[in-house]
């Protein structure tokens, strides 16, 4: 934690890359000091809203996500109400950060689905116990979905938003600024994003919006925003962006270095326990609530204290147990003492099966070519046994069934009927 945060409480500022505004002589204006700000919410009784706005523009939440989420769970908890914000309406343009061409838009029908499926991950009918955000204490958060007030703005309203921005300041983004000077194409719909969204805080009248490192431009568009519609400017907190499992990209589904808030026990903690030394401790810092001052000096110990610590938040202490034991059992290759191994059926695959098709068939790998390559690289194995040949073939589903397939060290699967 940096100590210019060091007013904050630290529920709060464990984990903070950026607050803005933020005024290292703590000014006396609560509109400029966060800690002064919660102090008086606190004197009067007001919970702040802090606003997250999500696109449901895929289907996954990985823990990557579940940072910036981690931190709107504190804000519950410290008795503040989320305000989660489904972009349903903005989904549809795309958020152009992070991305060097114009997004594709998503039907109406994908949006829905995706949707559900984000809230069901952020744990929407579970016991706040068992869910990443708190869906169960009354007052705590409020579901909005912005086509409530999108939907029905007129084309004076859009006008008037186009006028609280230049393009010389949309072209400024980093993303924008980039395409310009390659020469890539600039939708002008893209432009609509970060003041459609920052609108979105004049909706809901945040006191503070949540974002990552790469929001800032966003962020900062709705403080702009919320001032021209004479409402105070949201405070802007920024949460890092964590490296994936590769220990040196982003977590990204693109670059297959992700550990999905779906996956079961045994897939999380098998990839955790590998994630190398250098972000060990940044993954105890921003998906864990543990006492960093009490961690053991020895790496390996560090390693698999983070993988059972962060497991053991999604699926309870005694399956994050036993998924550490039966990585530990089936990558020394004691297959029959592993308790918990998330089944695969075969039922519906056509015999003789060769090996790499197999893969691919069960959604192991992505295409034929991958599981050829991963076959061919001594990754995978059949109750423990290296499959070397690409073509063997499997000739009945007897052949199979019970015994455990692994690619790599992170993923096991019993396969069944």
């Amino acid at each position: 934690m940096s100590d210019q945060f060091s007013s904050l409480p630290d529920w709060l500022s464990r984990g903070i890359e950026d607050l803005f505004p933020f005024s290292k002589a703590l000014s006396q204006d609560q509109d400029q000091n966060l800690a002064l700000k919660l102090s008086e919410a606190s004197r009067i009784n007001r919970p702040l809203r802090v606003k997250l706005g999500i696109d449901p523009t895929g289907s996954d939440i990985h823990l990557g996500h579940s940072i910036i989420f981690r931190k709107l769970r504190a804000f519950q908890d410290a008795g503040h109400t989320a305000v989660l914000i489904i972009g349903d309406f903005t989904a549809r343009i795309g958020d152009p950060t992070g991305k060097s061409k114009t997004r594709v838009q998503l039907s109406s029908e994908e949006i829905k689905t995706n949707s559900k499926t984000y809230l069901e991950q952020l744990g929407f009918g579970k016991p706040k116990n068992l869910s990443l955000l708190d869906f169960e204490t009354k007052g705590r958060i409020e579901i909005r979905r912005n086509s409530e007030w999108l939907k029905n703005f007129d084309m004076s309203k859009i006008i008037d938003l186009l006028s609280k921005s230049t393009v010389g300041q949309m072209l400024a983004k980093e993303e924008f600024a980039n395409r310009y000077s390659s020469g890539t194409s600039i939708a002008l719909h893209e432009f609509l994003y970060p003041l459609l969204q920052g609108y979105d805080s004049v909706a809901v009248e945040a006191d503070i919006e949540l974002g990552g490192v790469d929001q800032k431009f966003n962020v900062a568009i709705g403080r702009d925003i919320q001032r021209h519609f004479l409402q105070k400017p949201q405070f802007g907190l920024l949460l890092p962006i964590l490296v994936g499992l590769d220990g040196v990209q982003k977590m990204s589904k693109t670059l297959d270095n992700t550990v999905g808030l779906s996956e079961d026990a045994l897939s999380m903690y098998s990839k955790l326990e590998k994630v190398p030394d250098s972000q060990v401790l940044n993954y105890l810092t921003l998906l864990t609530d543990c006492d960093l001052s009490t961690l053991s000096n020895d790496p390996r110990e560090l390693q698999k204290f983070m993988a059972l610590t962060v497991t053991a938040k999604f699926h309870g202490l005694s399956s994050a147990k036993i998924a550490q034991s039966d990585s530990s059992n089936l990558v020394l290759g004691a297959q029959n003492k592993a308790e918990e191994v998330p089944e695969l059926s075969i039922a519906k695959i056509q015999f003789p099966v060769k090996a790499f098709y197999l893969l691919s068939s069960l959604g192991l790998c992505s295409s034929s070519s991958e599981a050829r390559r991963k076959i061919q690289g001594g990754g995978v194995r059949l109750n423990g046994e290296k499959i070397i040949d690409p073509n063997f073939q499997f000739l009945e589903h007897k052949d199979l069934v019970g015994k455990i397939l692994q690619l790599g060290k992170k993923v096991f699967r019993r396969l069944s009927m």
